[in-house]
């Protein structure tokens, strides 16, 4: 079997991407983990949003291996991934003004806390009002939204803005409006999402980038290991144990 045409076009269009990121916001991830090494070494609290499909680079960040054990899923309830039915209620609740507001205010998260939200359009109220609500509480916000939105479409929240207007720190995840890197004769809509690969990228980079910093100042990161590793249980349950008060969920 030969290889595939548009497979191959998909890899490069992924990797066009992340090399775009890679030179073009190397300054606002490197801010972006320094945010996130700040937090840690003062004692706050670490948090990812995500709605949606945006909310699989959210939850690649919380307890995985390799990871940074103080990363908590901040969660909205039917908006989290596609399990809830039917599928397109996510969709609509994510435009739901209010929810953001009572989510924060059941939530641990706290003035000092960082919040990073993931949100490809960023145009609808949820992740707008998230960011709003987060800096009036006093959390440093880190938004990861494709600014071509904001640059193309029209806001759906009341105030006309962004989450790209309400936070400190932007990531510009590069992708275009539509998400869908190919075209091919005989299909009438394009396809192939490049937006998982690209923001999970530079959440994982943000990451790197806070370990970096952390160690440069002589600070050890709270690593999870693999589990299926040997050992990788007993170091976990020690991390887990020594940042307890910072980590939720285990409760």
């Amino acid at each position: 079997m030969s290889d595939s045409k548009l497979a191959g076009q998909f890899f490069d269009a992924a990797i066009g991407l992340l090399t775009r990121v890679r030179d073009e916001e190397a300054d606002s991830i490197a801010a972006a983990g320094a945010a996130v090494a700040d937090t840690v070494e003062s004692g706050g609290r670490l948090f990812a949003f995500g709605a949606g499909h945006s909310s699989l680079a959210a939850q690649d960040v919380v307890y995985r291996a390799g990871g940074l054990a103080l990363m908590n899923l901040l969660t909205v309830p039917g908006v989290v991934g596609v399990d809830v039915m039917p599928a397109t209620l996510g969709s609509a609740l994510e435009r739901v003004d209010g929810l953001a507001s009572a989510v924060l205010d059941s939530s641990p998260a706290t003035a000092g806390d960082l919040l990073v939200i993931v949100s490809l359009s960023g145009r609808n109220a949820l992740p707008v009002e998230m960011a709003q609500n987060a800096r009036a509480l006093g959390l440093k916000v880190i938004g990861l939204t494709s600014v071509a939105y904001a640059e193309g479409t029209r806001s759906r929240h009341a105030s006309g803005g962004f989450l790209r207007d309400h936070c400190d720190i932007v990531l510009d995840s590069k992708i275009a409006i539509g998400d869908a890197e190919l075209t091919s004769p005989g299909v009438d809509a394009p396809f192939a999402p490049a937006s998982t690969v690209v923001t999970s990228a530079i959440m994982q980079a943000m990451l790197a980038a806070a370990v970096e910093r952390l160690v440069a100042r002589g600070v050890e990161p709270p690593m999870l290991r693999s589990g299926n590793v040997d050992g990788g249980h007993e170091w976990n349950g020690r991390v887990m144990t020594e940042y307890r008060d910072r980590i939720f969920y285990r409760h």
